[in-house]
């Protein structure tokens, strides 16, 4: 069954989830990328959208804008690692429940969704279009001086996924726990490799 989460996110929300877990969102989804998160932690600004329970989706949309309504034409994740090092801060700072972006996201995100009870996701690259798809409209953008990728578009979405979590509110990361994974069988397989080598090159 399709599991999908609406706004405000509350810690109960998040708690059963485990990474590798597919889910959906419905409600207020905010665009953030590198300027936002360093003014908000760098530069000790104010965020100018409240995000408390909210969703934060490390993107650079492409919108068609018009006098009458804007529309978001794409919308693909941004590589979220890029965030690392404020991400923790940020986290604390404004409240956000999900994170979601493209790829890993280290440690210290993940003590801090721990610690917070947020958790991040992946949503499949390369599937911009479809995820422009899921918003019913945008409602409101914020620091547009810092160009369309960076501004803060704030829009509401309807089943906004499929979205995989990779850190959870236990702080279990799927990207750590694969690489020890793939790195157990890599010792397994390794040696008879070498032998199978050894045999081609003799």
């Amino acid at each position: 069954m399709k599991r999908v989460l609406t706004a405000p996110i509350k810690d109960e929300d998040l708690t059963d989830l485990r990474i590798g877990d597919c889910i959906y969102y419905t409600g207020i989804l905010v665009t953030g990328r590198d300027d936002v998160h360093h003014r908000v932690i760098q530069l000790g600004m104010d965020c100018p959208v409240d995000l408390k329970g909210l969703v934060l989706f490390h993107a650079g949309p492409i919108v068609q804008e018009s006098p009458e309504e804007d529309a978001v034409v794409a919308v693909g994740p941004t590589s979220s690692i890029r965030m690392e090092q404020e991400e923790a801060e940020f986290l604390e700072k404004t409240g956000v429940k999900i994170l979601i972006g493209k790829g890993a996201m280290g440690e210290k995100t993940a003590k801090a969704c721990q610690k917070l009870k947020a958790i991040h996701c992946n949503f499949p690259g390369g599937c911009a279009v479809q995820a422009a798809s899921c918003i019913k409209k945008i409602v409101d953008v914020k620091w547009r001086e810092l160009g369309m990728p960076e501004s803060m578009w704030v829009m509401e979405v309807r089943e906004f996924g499929p979205l995989t979590v990779t850190i959870d509110t236990e702080g279990n990361n799927l990207f750590t726990e694969n690489k020890k994974f793939y790195d157990s069988q890599k010792e397994k397989l390794l040696p008879e490799m070498i032998e199978k080598l050894k045999g081609y090159m003799a």
